[in-house]
């Protein structure tokens, strides 16, 4: 009986539970990236069925479905993902990027997909960015980007990198590009106390459809920087990378002498140490010491970087938050190293009805940093490169001894002494509070109108330390006679606060399933504020004295003038405010037209010249969904795409750092200086003669580009061509002097400027995998090409020996050395008519052509993954570039012999007549015409590089879910590993700069961990 009742309980619960299953219910969720970023307009479908719908701006959808029916997630540029309906309400999916080429495109106030978006622009994701080892964004993006050029031009851990998108835009003003995290516009020479382990992503807007919409602020192109958030409907994600490694000091090959060779050298020159020396005192000399002093002022330095992250999200709010931790030595011992400390709370949220949702967005930041003092400059009681390169080796670095720096005979030989005691009792301390903190919410008005409001700020507080211990060599030799407690103290503390605060009403809608249109209004204002006081204390007692403290101080009413103290404070402020519009018409994903125009104030300029007018136009023709492609099966995506618009340029005079916002701002008008005047009597006379005419540069850009997936999406990429023309260009015009005003020249907007170029994006999937597991072989490139021309520099004309119409910018005046004259051992160079002389002067000087900004700049890399291995190689490379080699001409010259170390190429040079050789004899009579009135030291400075290399094990989930884990990852990895190049010095990237900061190259191992 019992067995009957059972049998019939267990037919009646399948009974109840195939009714249940055949209910339909309404399922709802959020479609997102992979790292918490909504998906809008994806597609949710019951599969077997017609039954499907699309996810609004916050990847929000709800859709009738039966328990046991299958729902398919997709989007284009993403891996579909299939999931079974069971009892749940709630269903929130995140879809993986699979190979495709069309990925999404975050643009200005709008995030649209590949296929639908008329502008050029390139995403990199967090996959490129999280597991590099280096302290600054900038350096990580290198070669990512066509046509986004980065030098990185000095090894300070998080050092600034120059970074130009499509050329340079401007002579004197900037012309890096606009970045904006979270909507928070930042300052692009300072990334050193962010953390590039919170990236999302990275969005580059090239031409004018995507950048004519930021006005004025967006002449030269935009980046656009998201941050990791949290996933509705999600349990808690715990996830830790650390990467830890070492830096090395990268070769050159400028063959230096060791200690005989230039004692030698002296003796047979007759001049310094050598010259003093018998055969065997010589001799003796050199075996006691033989220095490389590159050992002694550099060495291995050691890197950790640490990033805990925790993301989670309910039904109606998601978070991610972390933690990090890095610390990067410089290759510069104890003179340069990065602390930093990271913390990031990024919060989603939305109402029950989905109607509001909101994102706030908060990092805090600290770093300090010991900074090198007079790197790229000559100082011999300053630079430490100096001492690297150039120090005599046999001088012992056993010869100083700390805190006897006064007593160090003042002789060039002994530079690497004054050095080390710089090392010793100079500090340079940088440290920074940093704080990013924005809110964004948008509310529905109705189904088609929303309004959204984005609110950002940037906070910095900087402490700058500089410190001249009172019994170093430097205190005690610039010391006055009497004056017995020398030293100096400079401290400065600098605050600035940057607002930005927009609002965008959008409206959407979609007519007879074809026609779709985007229109928004909104407006922007942007407020920035400086304070800043510093004090620098001359004099401090050595009893109390320790850098940053006060006790040292020395009386200011002493009753010598010794210890004058100085005092500095400054305010500064900053405006712009903006209204725009922007609208998109897209016709059955064939063809889409868009429209930008912005209206712009800046406080730069005068009433009459204060507002701008910005615009562009944009259009595609998506080929590929055309009923005639049908046929064409080897393609699988193709869309023609061009634009063309004015962008500007209000920073018409550069700075870096935390005064870039505020640069020039009265050049509009006179100013006033009081001092010495006729008779000797205190009067006022023009220290400035002011331009009310004056007004932003405008850069026009028209640009035609190919987005195309080839072979069932195996060859993938973009081909694009611009031409850009900047008008107005700021330059000093001359005018005629009077009685009233001495000034000969005056600011003025008379200049024009070009670039035109091409760029290529490139990924070839070689090997497809058939299942997990299986061998697969990415391959990737990017190309950039940049050709820059002045066009017009008004009244001044033709600039000699620098800007010239119808030159590069920056470009190389040199006349042409041809060699030695194996007659007399002087050089020999071509004069302005190309007659042989061994005499020049600056009018025989010519435009080479040759400047160091690169033709062309770019990437080639590999993918391989095998089996839960995985491998990955970039190459970096740059051609058409040249510059000095500064380097080069210190260690050949003949008037620092007995002072400093020299190349053995000397031992080559001319002796006597009929010698052929490219070496001048060291007492030729010309010199110093071979320095920079000529191209002798002009060299190639493009190369290859291998910049980056990875491989790496991720453990199988299976095993991984029996321990609670979801993700586990070793791997080691390179930067800056092998470079291929005909230049001789440290680093062949760079520009004109002698004895700089080298970048090293770094070896890391790195763990990743998740559960």
């Amino acid at each position: 009986m019992k067995t009957k009742f059972s049998g019939i309980l267990t037919l009646f619960l399948a009974f109840v539970v195939q009714i249940s299953f055949a209910q339909e219910k309404t399922i709802s969720g959020v479609v997102s990236d992979d790292n918490g970023l909504p998906l809008p307009s994806a597609t949710v479908l019951v599969v077997g069925t017609s039954n499907g719908t699309s996810t609004d701006f916050d990847g929000n959808y709800s859709i009738k479905a039966q328990s046991g029916d299958k729902l398919q997630f997709s989007y284009v540029g993403y891996a579909n993902k299939e999931v079974t309906v069971g009892t749940s309400k709630t269903i929130s999916v995140s879809l993986a990027l699979d190979n495709s080429l069309d990925e999404v495109v975050i643009e200005a106030f709008r995030t649209t997909s590949k296929q639908t978006s008329n502008v050029a622009a390139q995403t990199i994701t967090a996959e490129t960015i999280d597991t590099r080892p280096n302290a600054s964004l900038a350096q990580t993006l290198q070669g990512q980007v066509a046509g986004l050029n980065i030098t990185t031009n000095n090894g300070q851990p998080g050092g600034n990198s120059t970074i130009n998108l499509r050329g340079i835009n401007s002579i004197g003003g900037n012309s890096e590009p606009l970045f904006i995290i979270d909507g928070i516009p930042v300052d692009e020479d300072n990334f050193r106390s962010l953390n590039p382990n919170e990236i999302a992503n990275v969005s580059v807007l090239k031409d004018a459809g995507a950048t004519a919409i930021y006005g004025n602020r967006g002449a030269n192109g935009v980046v656009i920087i998201k941050t990791k958030r949290g996933s509705y409907e999600s349990g808690l994600e715990v996830k830790y990378t650390g990467i830890s490694g070492f830096s090395y000091l990268q070769n050159h090959d400028y063959n230096l002498n060791n200690s005989l060779e230039q004692l030698r050298l002296e003796q047979r020159f007759g001049n310094g140490l050598g010259s003093t020396l018998s055969e065997l005192e010589l001799t003796t000399r050199a075996a006691q010491s033989n220095t490389d002093w590159r050992d002694v002022f550099f060495s291995s330095a050691s890197t950790q970087a640490h990033t805990l992250s925790l993301s989670s999200g309910s039904k109606n709010m998601t978070s991610f938050t972390s933690f990090g931790y890095n610390e990067t030595d410089g290759v510069l011992k104890d003179a340069s190293d990065l602390k930093r400390f990271n913390f990031r709370s990024n919060i989603n949220g939305k109402s029950n009805n989905e109607r509001f949702t909101y994102g706030t967005s908060l990092s805090l930041n600290y770093s300090e940093s010991n900074e090198a003092n007079a790197v790229g400059t000559g100082g011999i009681n300053r630079n430490f490169i100096l001492g690297a390169n150039q120090a005599v080796p046999y001088i012992s670095p056993f010869s100083y001894q700390f805190g006897n720096g006064a007593n160090i005979p003042v002789v060039f030989e002994n530079t690497p002494l004054f050095l080390l005691d710089v090392r010793d009792q100079f500090v340079n301390r940088d440290d920074e509070i940093k704080v990013l903190a924005s809110f964004t919410g948008n509310y529905k008005i109705t189904d088609k109108l929303s309004i959204n409001t984005t609110f950002g700020g940037d906070f910095t507080d900087e402490q700058l330390l500089n410190a001249e211990a009172p019994n170093s060599f430097n205190a005690q030799l610039f010391a006055e006679p009497g004056n017995e407690t020398p030293g100096n103290q400079f401290q400065r503390s600098r605050r600035t606060i940057a607002l930005n605060y927009n609002n965008v009403l959008t409206y959407k809608n979609t007519f007879a399933e074809k026609h779709s249109v985007e229109a928004s209004v909104g407006t922007e204002y942007f407020r920035a504020h400086l304070r800043e006081f510093s004090f620098d204390a001359n004099g401090l007692n050595p009893a109390t004295f320790f850098p940053g403290d006060g006790s040292a101080f020395i009386d200011d009413n002493a009753t010598n003038d010794f210890f004058i103290d100085e005092a500095n404070a400054n305010v500064l402020n900053a405006g712009l405010f903006s209204y725009f519009g922007f609208v998109d018409y897209d016709y059955d994903k064939r063809f889409g037209f868009s429209g930008t125009l912005r209206r712009d104030a800046s406080y730069r300029f005068s009433d009459s010249n204060r507002w701008g007018t910005f615009w562009s136009v944009a259009g595609r023709w998506n080929i590929s969904n055309e009923s005639f492609m049908d046929n064409v099966s080897f393609v699988d995506d193709l869309k023609l795409r061009g634009s063309y618009g004015e962008t500007g340029n209000q920073r018409i005079v550069d700075a870096v750092g935390q005064l870039a916002p505020f640069s020039s701002p009265d050049l509009t008008r006179d100013l006033f200086v009081v001092g010495n005047s006729y008779g000797g009597n205190v009067g006022s006379s023009v220290g400035q003669l002011g331009n009310n005419d004056l007004k932003w540069e405008t850069v026009v850009q028209a640009n035609i580009g190919i987005d195309f997936s080839l072979f069932n999406s195996r060859l993938r990429g973009a081909v694009d061509f611009y031409d850009k023309t900047t008008e107005d260009l700021f330059i000093s015009t001359p005018i005629a002097a009077s009685i009233n005003s001495p000034f000969t020249t005056i600011n003025a907007n008379a200049g024009e400027l070009s670039n035109k170029g091409y760029e290529v994006e490139l990924q070839y999937t070689a090997i497809r995998a058939k299942e997990e597991g299986d061998l697969k072989l990415n391959l990737r490139g990017v190309l950039g090409y940049n050709k820059i021309e002045i066009t017009d520099l008004g009244e001044t004309g033709d600039v000699p020996f620098g800007n010239r119409v119808g030159g590069v910018l920056g470009e190389i005046y040199a006349a042409p050395y041809v060699g030695v004259n194996p007659a007399n051992g002087n050089l020999l160079f071509l004069d302005i008519d190309n007659n042989l002389t061994e005499n020049i002067t600056a009018n025989d000087q010519r435009a080479t052509g040759k400047n160091s900004i690169p033709d062309y700049q770019g990437r080639l890399g590999l993918d391989v993954d095998y089996k839960n291995f995985f491998f990955t190689a970039s190459f970096n490379y740059v051609l058409g570039t040249d510059r000095f080699d500064n380097d080069y001409e210190s260690f050949l010259d003949p008037g620092s012999i007995g002072q400093f170390r020299h190349s053995r190429d000397l031992a080559a040079a001319w002796t006597q007549p009929g010698d052929i050789t490219n070496i001048p004899s060291l007492t030729a009579s010309n010199l110093t015409q071979g320095g920079t009135l000529s191209d002798r030291f002009v060299r190639n400075s493009d190369y290859l590089r291998l910049r980056f290399v990875q491989v790496g094990y991720s453990f199988p989930k299976q095993y991984l879910e029996q321990v609670g884990l979801n993700q586990l990852r070793l791997f080691a990895g390179g930067e800056n590993l092998v470079t291929f190049t005909e230049w001789r010095g440290f680093d062949a990237e760079g520009f004109n700069v002698s004895n700089g900061y080298p970048t090293p190259r770094t070896f890391t191992l790195g763990l990743e961990i998740g559960f």
